[in-house]
C-alpha cells in the first residue's frame, strides 16, 4: 500500500524481499524531487534484512531492473546494503534487460572478494530480434541449515525460426539452450565462481563466444562481439552498482570509462 513492495515468509527459513524498481528507475522522472530513497523502500529494506539477520533467517531479493541501471545514488546506496548483509542475503533475482546475464556484488572495502550475485533472467518476450526464454534455478532446498542459495539454473528458449518454419498447427517446442554450471564449467554456482568466469571470459575466446550466444538466447546480433564491446560486456558482469569505474579496473584491456558506458548505452534495450 504504501509502495508496491514487500516481504513474505516462502518457508521456514527463507524469507523473500519483492523491491519496486520504479523507485530507482532513471526513466522516472518523479525522482529528480527524491532520488535517494523514495518511499522509504531502502530503509524499510535494511529492517527487514536485520530482523531476518536476528531471526537466522536467509533471504531472496525479487526485482524487475537490476541495480545497475538504476539511478547512481539509488544504485550505491544498494550496493552497500547488499555487502552490510552477505551473510543474509542468498540470492538475488531481476530483469528488464531482456538478455542473459547478470551483476556482481564485491566487498566495498577493497571491491575485489565477491559477495553476492544479481542473476539477470532473459525474457519470454522477443523484443528485440530475439528468441523467447525462460530460465528455471534449482535453488537448495528447505531443511535445517539450507544456504538457500542457487545451486545452479537451465534455461530454455523456443526457436522462433524453426517455429516459423513448421506447418500451421504445430505446437510450439520450447528447448533446453543451456545449464550454468555445464556450460561454463562452474564447480558450483556461488559469487566466487561467477568472478572467476569473468577473468575466464577475458582470454578463453570460444567461451566468451558461448557466453555472447546464451546472452542472446540462442539468437546473438550478426554483427560480433569484438574488443570493446567484450571490454564493455565484461565490466557489466562486474558491476552491481551505477557508474563505477573502479569495478572495470581489475579487466584487461581496460577502456576509458566513458567509452564503457557509451556501449553501455547502445547495447541496451530498455
Amino acid at each position: 500500500r504504501a509502495g508496491g513492495f514487500y516481504t513474505a515468509q516462502v518457508w521456514p527459513g527463507l524469507r523473500l524481499v519483492s523491491l519496486n524498481m520504479n523507485f530507482c528507475s532513471q526513466a522516472n522522472f518523479w525522482l529528480l524531487i527524491n532520488s535517494t530513497d523514495p518511499a522509504g523502500q531502502l530503509q524499510w529494506l535494511m529492517g527487514v534484512l536485520a530482523d531476518a539477520e536476528r531471526d537466522g533467517e536467509k533471504v531472496h531479493i525479487i526485482g524487475h531492473i537490476p541495480p545497475a541501471h538504476c539511478l547512481r545514488s539509488w544504485s550505491w546506496n544498494y550496493y552497500r546494503i547488499v555487502s552490510r548483509f552477505e551473510s543474509t542475503i542468498a540470492a538475488q533475482f531481476f530483469g528488464h534487460t531482456h538478455l542473459d546475464e547478470f551483476e556482481l556484488f564485491y566487498d566495498e572495502e577493497t571491491l575485489s572478494r565477491p559477495v553476492s550475485i544479481a542473476f539477470v533472467a532473459p525474457s519470454v518476450t522477443t523484443y528485440i530480434n530475439l528468441n523467447p526464454g525462460y530460465r528455471v534455478y534449482e535453488v537448495a532446498g528447505s531443511y535445517p541449515g539450507s544456504s538457500h542459495a542457487v545451486l545452479d539454473h537451465e534455461t530454455f528458449i523456443l526457436n522462433l525460426t524453426e517455429a516459423n518454419a513448421a506447418p500451421p498447427g504445430t505446437p510450439p517446442r520450447w528447448q533446453r539452450l543451456y545449464s550454468a554450471r555445464e556450460a561454463y564449467g562452474l564447480p558450483t554456482a556461488f559469487p566466487a565462481d561467477w568472478d572467476r568466469l569473468v577473468r575466464r571470459l577475458q582470454d578463453d575466446e570460444q567461451l566468451f563466444q558461448r557466453f555472447w550466444f546464451h546472452m542472446h538466447k540462442g539468437h546473438p546480433p550478426r554483427e560480433p562481439c569484438g574488443g570493446p564491446c567484450k571490454a564493455a560486456l565484461l565490466c557489466a558482469l562486474r558491476s552491481g552498482r551505477a557508474a563505477d569505474p573502479a569495478l572495470c579496473q581489475p579487466l584487461r584491456p581496460t577502456l576509458p570509462f566513458p567509452r564503457i558506458q557509451e556501449l553501455w548505452q547502445q547495447r541496451q534495450l530498455c
